[in-house]
């Protein structure tokens, strides 16, 4: 049964217009759809402090399960060039690339953007709608073509503001439906021509109609865009592929043969068929993913210099407008190639460059690691259970963010990494951490700025895999956290080709070790108390006691009541002098004067993490949470030294009933399975990575 469209239904353009200018139906370009969608985002913003500079945090971006994990500069770069370009700025004329190493993220980035951009045209209020011609039969130059739809998706408030040949004749049209004036400027800033065929065919269509508006509405009809990750229809992707196989059809569009059998005028640009090509299936406000964008062939760049200047397609002299965000990736070394040559220089011009650093806080990156590692249960090659040691995220995450802190005479590598995770590290403050990164980030050479070097998160996964692979991780069901060393080791043994940059990982990779060494001895102190926080609970003595010393309301028994930040109840304490020596001499303080100075820099930090924070625990200062252990270890059985040696000869009952506790402790309240509280012990009693 055939629709009279030009009556008021769902599928009808009148319909459809009116819907635009009471506001049930949208009217904008991709630039403003992408803007909204991040910025009306419940919460969509949030202000946060990263390497000492403030920043934006937006949510959407942090919304699903595998959601972006940090990019903050990235991601603020980008929200930043859509606006622009939905403002009518320089932006919507460009392609926003992002260059950086492999493995830093930068195709999940454009495939969860993607994703969310999806999801949001999905919405009944924000969908997208295009418009198709039927009763073409009725023209009978279409043979048994009956119905064409636009090929780029056009809006069917393109077709509103061009279904006359005046220009006055349109806003008389949209004003008869209810426009107002406002609305009529706003409308025509999105304004462009219809696309060659379009254009075409409705002439045909006017010709045919004599005029008559009303019938040449009748052959339109509104229908939504399809949304389809697989079919490219909305978001696609177009991937660089090899010299000999890449050709420009694959993003244009070529002569359809099976149109030819249908249209005898060879002037009918309908004979093209655009939807062959990655561009014309998002050019209805989607957005076009070119990978690796700079590996492609010279005439392939010129292409799409083409298409990011002009926003068209354009085959033998026939245009199609597009409507159309272009995001870009590009790995460091390609992009130095391209820039080379130096002819290349315009489709460089054309783009926003954002160079994306691999992420540098090692807190973000334990959650990284938890994804590499995998959430679901992993088994033995014999289908047993496979446990996971505890330490084994932090080992994993603390190896690889060093190797992502450049040398530099500021800060070490340790200061670098807890700076840029919010912790402290000890005199040094985040200042210090901002001026390195504005020197790095000054260099020329790319790869020099901070965290655009190291170890990316593929040979994380290749870490984890050989892990896998060795015999005592299946022998023992455990992947454990001292085995990851020597996989990192691997790795960077095989695949990383620069020897500078070897060593320098190798390095990183000792430090890294040490760092684990304070992990575990911290375990082992806890094993021994049987107590999951009692080296939590001793450091916060010492800073407690530090406070406490110099105050008014300090009695002669030396106690020293304070209100506790974390739960706000009245807590007494009593200081006790030599506990509070003995720290510091761990720490290697030995004049008044030196002990004075690290009790005022305690108290300072406590002044101001705590307005911060309430629950912050002191726990990010390794200095202090090793000599606090060692301090207690001392005092308890003398010396870390005898527990070794009570751990280590189990000949007698004594010992090994200490041995049986302190596994039992580590497995039913510290996340140890039997392997890996029993090798955590037995690498505490080594002396290896003991630094």
């Amino acid at each position: 049964m055939e629709i009279d469209l030009s009556k008021k239904t769902p599928h009808s353009l009148d319909y459809h217009i009116e819907s635009v200018i009471e506001g049930k139906r949208k009217f904008e370009n991709v630039f403003q759809a992408v803007t909204r969608m991040i910025l009306e985002y419940p919460d969509g913003i949030k202000k946060i402090t990263v390497n000492g500079r403030p920043t934006y945090d937006f949510q959407i971006f942090r919304k699903s399960k595998k959601h972006i994990i940090g990019m903050y500069d990235e991601i603020n770069s980008f929200v930043s060039f859509v606006k622009d370009a939905a403002d009518g700025g320089s932006s919507a004329e460009m392609a926003f690339v992002l260059v950086g190493e492999p493995g830093n993220g930068k195709t999940f980035f454009v495939d969860y953007l993607n994703k969310c951009y999806r999801e949001f045209i999905a919405e009944r209020e924000n969908q997208r709608f295009t418009y198709r011609m039927n009763n073409l039969d009725k023209l009978g130059v279409y043979g048994r073509i009956n119905s064409i739809e636009s090929q780029t998706f056009e809006d069917p408030m393109i077709l509103a503001m061009n279904l006359f040949e005046e220009k006055d004749k349109n806003i008389e049209y949209l004003e008869s439906l209810g426009a107002s004036e406002e609305q009529i400027i706003k409308y025509y800033k999105n304004y462009r021509p219809l696309g060659a065929c379009s254009d075409y065919i409705f002439n045909q269509i006017r010709e045919y109609s004599d005029g008559d508006i009303e019938k040449m509405k009748s052959f339109i009809e509104v229908v939504p865009i399809p949304i389809s990750e697989t079919r490219g229809t909305l978001t696609g992707k177009y991937a660089a592929k090899d010299k000999i196989t890449s050709s420009a059809v694959d993003l244009l569009g070529d002569e359809s043969i099976t149109r030819l059998l249908h249209i005898p005028d060879t002037n009918n640009p309908y004979r093209f068929d655009l939807r062959r090509g990655a561009l014309a299936r998002v050019a209805g406000g989607g957005i076009h993913f070119a990978d690796e964008i700079f590996k492609n062939k010279r005439d392939l760049v010129q292409v799409y210099l083409g298409v990011i200047q002009n926003r068209t397609i354009e085959i033998e002299g026939f245009k199609w407008p597009l409507d159309t965000l272009i995001v870009a990736t590009s790995n460091n070394s390609e992009f130095q190639r391209f820039l080379e040559e130096k002819e290349q220089a315009p489709i460089v011009d054309r783009c926003r460059i954002t160079y994306m650093a691999h992420n540098t806080n090692y807190k973000l990156q334990q959650e990284l690691t938890k994804l590499a590692i995998g959430s679901q249960e992993k088994t033995t090659f014999t289908g047993e259970k496979l446990n996971i040691d505890p330490n084994l995220n932090y080992a994993l995450s603390v190896a690889f963010i060093l190797s992502r802190m450049p040398q530099n005479n500021k800060l070490t590598p340790i200061e670098m990494m807890k700076l840029a995770a919010g912790e402290v590290a000890g005199e040094k403050s985040v200042k210090t951490l901002a001026e390195v990164i504005d020197q790095l980030n000054r260099e020329t050479d790319i790869t020099k700025r901070f965290g655009q070097k190291g170890l990316g998160h593929r040979n994380l996964g290749r870490a984890i895999q050989i892990l896998l692979e060795r015999s005592e991780t299946q022998e023992g069901k455990c992947m454990y956290a001292g085995d990851i060393f020597p996989s990192i080791e691997s790795v960077i043994l095989d695949y990383v080709q620069d020897p500078n940059d070897r060593a320098k990982y190798l390095n990183d990779l000792k430090i890294a070790k040490s760092l684990h060494r304070e992990n575990v001895m911290t375990s082992i102190f806890n094993a021994y108390m049987d107590e999951p926080d009692a080296i939590h609970k001793d450091v916060l003595n010492y800073v407690n006691m530090v406070i406490g010393i110099d105050a008014k309301n300090l009695g002669p028994n030396k106690l020293w009541t304070y209100k506790d930040p974390q739960t706000g109840k009245l807590v007494s304490i009593k200081i006790d002098e030599n506990y509070i020596d003995s720290v510091e001499n761990r720490l290697g303080l030995k004049s008044k004067e030196q002990k004075q100075s690290y009790r005022t820099t305690i108290a300072k930090i406590y002044g101001q993490k705590m307005i911060q924070d309430p629950n912050y625990d002191f726990m990010d200062n390794n200095d202090l949470v090793k000599a606090v252990t060692d301090v207690r270890l001392k005092s308890d059985i003398a010396g870390a030294g005898s527990l070794i040696g009570a751990l280590s000869n189990r000949t007698n009952e004594e010992n090994q009933k200490l041995y049986n506790r302190m596994i039992k402790t580590m497995i039913e309240k510290l996340g140890y399975d039997k392997t890996s509280a029993e090798k955590t012990i037995e690498y505490f009693c080594t002396q290896e990575d003991n630094t």
